[in-house]
């Protein structure tokens, strides 16, 4: 095996790896959520950052490496999806669990709906404008959303994870921040939605026929 195909395999890995860490921390993120160890929640945040981590380094080193390829430009988002897939509607479930404030479940289920709504409505967007060859790679937004996310995500999960062992003052403390977290999603994602709107509707107009 040549020099040049270790490092491709390397850098799939990487970006494969996000699937499964992903779903390591799902198990120890339900387990912690129903013992009064720290080790679950511990561990589940270590699943999570290595697969936020994975993000930054196999884009990183495909473009130090030289070995950029289609099948990766196609496979990290997809990873990515399937990270905050995952990711958010358990932090929803959790805050549900929990208990503490039904407003905080209200606030991430409405998060993650958009979310979902707004990935969703990009890729038809995309498939749409790709009919006439336009450019659809990603845009500099949706890297940033993408980036912005994975600490985000991670921050969430720390209040939910250990809350119920902090002075009910740091917890309240937390919520909050939560809060801003959350609110600073929603509005990237309306933001984001937007945009794409904006650039790819032309396009949509085209194929019904209005132009």
């Amino acid at each position: 095996m040549t020099p040049l195909s270790t490092k491709s395999l390397i850098v799939n890995a990487l970006t494969l790896s996000r699937v499964p860490l992903i779903f390591v921390y799902l198990v120890f993120a339900i387990l912690g959520n129903f013992s009064e160890s720290y080790v679950y929640p511990l561990a589940a945040i270590l699943a999570g950052a290595a697969a936020g981590i994975s993000d930054f380094f196999d884009g990183m080193l495909a473009r130090r490496w030289c070995v950029v390829s289609d099948f990766g430009k196609m496979a990290d988002p997809l990873m990515d999806k399937v990270y905050f897939i995952v990711a958010f509607p358990s932090l929803t479930w959790l805050a549900a669990m929990q208990g503490e404030s039904r407003a905080h479940a209200v606030v991430l289920l409405v998060f993650t709906i958009l979310w979902i709504l707004r990935d969703q409505w990009v890729t038809f967007l995309r498939a749409v404008a790709s009919l006439y060859h336009a450019n659809v790679a990603a845009m500099w937004l949706g890297k940033v959303r993408t980036a912005l996310s994975f600490p985000c995500a991670g921050i969430i999960y720390v209040y939910l994870a250990f809350h119920r062992f902090w002075p009910s003052s740091a917890a309240e403390t937390g919520l909050q921040v939560c809060f801003v977290v959350e609110g600073f999603l929603i509005l990237l994602n309306l933001y984001s939605f937007i945009v794409y709107t904006r650039s790819y509707f032309p396009y949509v107009r085209r194929a019904m026929g209005r132009e």
